[in-house]
């Protein structure tokens, strides 16, 4: 289905019935990140969106930042008469999730917080991204993805799924430049996350795949040990992208969770 918000038009997955449950992809990636989980979790109501920028959205020149993320989903939940959901967010998707519990906190009944962390970005961090705008001004995507797919993904994965670089690589290639720009600005920008972890109320749990070198294990365990009875579960043989690099095991993690609610 087609959600307006304003005039950008984005592009949700709806599948099924039962408890809703939100899926925020990471960036550069889009909804088809969490192709394993939407397919396979049939006893809930699964709400894929494309963000505004990413997949089969519309990419705007400008207008991007966290807040603007979480007023999308919002609006999402509202075209397709949710009044909660649980809420799963991937790396960006994760500082999105930490926006919508800051602006609508009553939207989320839980939260699932992957390969993610609470800190804003370093100086260094700011200056990469810098970087990663110019090489997608320049250069393109394809030039993109050869930065980051060493990052995002396990040696295990290139090794043994040449089936998963290969949707990754794709991903990266299909998000249009003024996606991937805003995105980035809109990453570089963010805003310190860590005096949120308090104030988390509802249901959490934190996954993160063990060779994940962005968001690395220590930095979610001590977003988790933040954050009242939320409990972190180890991926093994992925990296940034668990969901899509071991979905049997991140499957069956989020299953065990969303079954205790």
């Amino acid at each position: 289905m087609i959600v307006r918000v304003d005039d950008v038009e984005l592009a949700v997955d709806v599948r099924g019935a039962g408890p809703p449950l939100l899926f925020v992809h990471g960036f550069p990636f889009n909804r088809t990140m969490w192709k394993h989980q939407v397919a396979g979790l049939t006893r809930w109501r699964r709400i894929a969106p494309d963000l505004r920028g990413a997949g089969a959205s519309s990419a705007p020149a400008d207008g991007y930042s966290m807040a603007r993320y979480a007023d999308d989903l919002a609006a999402v939940l509202d075209a397709v008469g949710a009044a909660q959901a649980v809420v799963c967010g991937l790396s960006m998707g994760g500082y999105i999730l930490f926006e919508l519990l800051r602006r609508h906190p009553e939207r989320v009944r839980a939260a699932v917080f992957c390969d993610t962390k609470a800190e804003p970005d370093a100086a260094e961090a700011r200056r990469g991204r810098d970087d990663l705008i110019a090489v997608a001004q320049r250069h393109g995507q394809a030039a993109v993805a050869e930065r980051l797919l060493p990052l995002v993904l396990a040696p295990q994965t290139f090794e043994g799924q040449p089936e998963v670089v290969r949707d990754v690589r794709e991903m990266i290639e299909r998000m249009p430049v003024p996606g991937m720009v805003g995105a980035l600005r809109a990453l570089r920008d963010r805003p310190d996350s860590r005096p949120t972890l308090a104030m988390v109320q509802v249901p959490t749990l934190a996954l993160v795949g063990e060779e994940d070198r962005i968001s690395p294990p220590p930095a979610m365990e001590a977003m988790v040990a933040a954050i009242s009875g939320a409990r972190l579960e180890r991926v093994p043989a992925a990296a940034h992208l668990a969901p899509l690099e071991q979905p049997l095991a991140a499957t069956r993690i989020l299953v065990e969770f969303l079954e205790r609610l």
